[in-house]
């Protein structure tokens, strides 16, 4: 084989190669983000979200779903839970009143969980807290009405996977059942149920945003999420669903796990605990004020939001603990909000040590101080002339001073704002830095 030869089969490798990255690229990217960038503002302006994880698992205070399927109790105990499910002191005004309380613009609560009990009067089964539980009482319904009142939107979190119902092919750890393959009419007659509780579910309640979970067990195809997304989006063309579909969603929703880079993602939302739980548990291990408040600024700060969980108690109580934090967290947004909510991820890490946050045409820049930090603040690369500097919720005006600024170079000085500690907020202090012009960094190595 001569070098011509060689030189064109190498370069049709590589094209082959290119083809091949392309196409998996485009079966990843199912949804183009330029055609839902209206509908998600609202999403990408709200910043904080409340997760709500009710079900059958308070009355034990047990992991919802999976302490069956992990084999730590046994499905039919796990069940039995059903008789002690009451909701007698559930209160959907007090819970929406908490829920504005704390800064949130948007709630979503469970109407299934993998374990298939119905947080409402589904008419596929019986198996809801209307026709199998005590309660007999739709949760989601008045809570959705009390939200909307407050302006607060809604969101549905709905299970795929059903792991009590007979049609479906069963646990990942318990293949007893089928395979799909094996019996497609039996997995048609599931799709069928869940696809009509998901009708159910935008019919009753049309929530702003769907939840889904679970669809890790079944592919695209097999759950036809194509078909289920535009089953919701021809009822509420607005409905926003997260990214748990197969490649079917609008965002991404990273669980529990914060990431330590800014994600790629063009709307991402980290969806965390309150202690060590998302439903009810016997678990002590709660996070503190101060640590879900520098959570919540970070996931801002990178361009994303916080759903922030809490887990009612079978009788429809809200743990103390948990409404402690939510309180605490609205305190702070009530003094700090303007560095949060309707603003856009910061500037690059290196500039500043802390978290950023810019207004959206970018001529106020907030830094965020952790702690009791006062003293100087240093700010790095920042070409923009300082109009204003203010510290968010004090009367105090922190001085500046630019260090290290040479007359003859383009290399901007840095920044040293100092911060007198009778201005710190008790969690985090926020300071507002407002220039005439949207803000322009120099990034390059110091050189002339």
């Amino acid at each position: 084989m001569n070098n011509i030869n060689r030189l064109f089969i190498s370069k049709l490798g590589t094209i082959f190669i290119l083809l091949i990255n392309c196409i998996c690229l485009n079966a990843q990217q199912k949804i183009n983000p330029a055609l839902i960038k209206d509908k998600m503002q609202w999403f990408a302006d709200a910043k904080l979200g409340i997760f709500i994880h009710a079900g059958i698992y308070a009355v034990d205070g047990i992991d919802e779903s999976w302490s069956f399927y992990n084999k730590k109790i046994s499905y039919a105990n796990y069940m039995k839970q059903l008789t002690g499910f009451t909701l007698k002191n559930y209160n959907p005004a007090a819970w929406a009143e908490l829920i504005q309380e704390s800064g949130a613009k948007y709630a979503v609560i469970t109407t299934k969980h993998h374990d298939g009990v119905a947080m409402y009067d589904t008419k596929m089964n019986q198996l809801s807290t209307v026709k199998a539980t005590p309660a007999k009482k739709d949760m989601i319904q008045p809570l959705f009405e009390e939200l909307r009142k407050r302006n607060i939107k809604t969101g549905a979190y709905y299970s795929l996977i059903d792991w009590s119902h007979q049609d479906y092919p069963g646990f990942i750890k318990d293949s007893a059942r089928y395979q799909v393959k094996n019996d497609y009419d039996r997995w048609n007659r599931f799709r069928h149920f869940f696809q009509s509780q998901i009708k159910e579910i935008s019919i009753q309640f049309n929530p702003d945003l769907w939840w889904f979970d679970g669809d890790w067990e079944h592919s695209a195809e097999e759950w036809e999420s194509e078909k289920v997304r535009n089953m919701i989006l021809s009822k509420n063309p607005n409905a926003i669903i997260n990214g748990r579909l197969q490649g079917y969603g609008d965002y991404a929703t990273p669980e529990q796990n914060f990431p330590v880079s800014r994600p790629k993602d063009n709307w991402w939302e980290l969806c965390m605990t309150t202690n060590d739980n998302w439903g009810f548990h016997h678990d002590n291990n709660w996070k503190t004020s101060y640590e879900v408040i520098t959570i919540f600024v970070d996931a801002v700060a990178n361009g994303g939001n916080l759903l922030l969980d809490m887990g009612p108690m079978e009788d429809g109580s809200i743990p103390k603990e948990q409404i402690n934090v939510l309180k605490e967290l609205g305190a702070w947004n009530k003094k700090n909000g303007e560095a949060i909510f309707n603003t856009i991820g910061g500037i690059p890490q290196g500039h500043y040590y802390g978290p950023s946050t810019l207004s959206k045409d970018s001529t106020s820049l907030y830094l965020f101080v952790h702690g009791k930090n006062s003293g100087e603040i240093m700010l790095k690369g920042l070409t923009n002339q300082i109009k204003d500097i203010t510290v968010l919720g004090s009367s105090i005006k922190p001085t500046h001073k630019i260090v290290g600024k040479i007359s003859w170079s383009h290399v901007p000085g840095l920044v040293y704002i100092n911060l007198p500690e009778a201005a710190l907020d008790k969690y985090i202090t926020v300071i507002k830095l407002t220039f005439d012009n949207p803000v322009k960094l120099y990034s390059g190595q110091g050189g002339l």
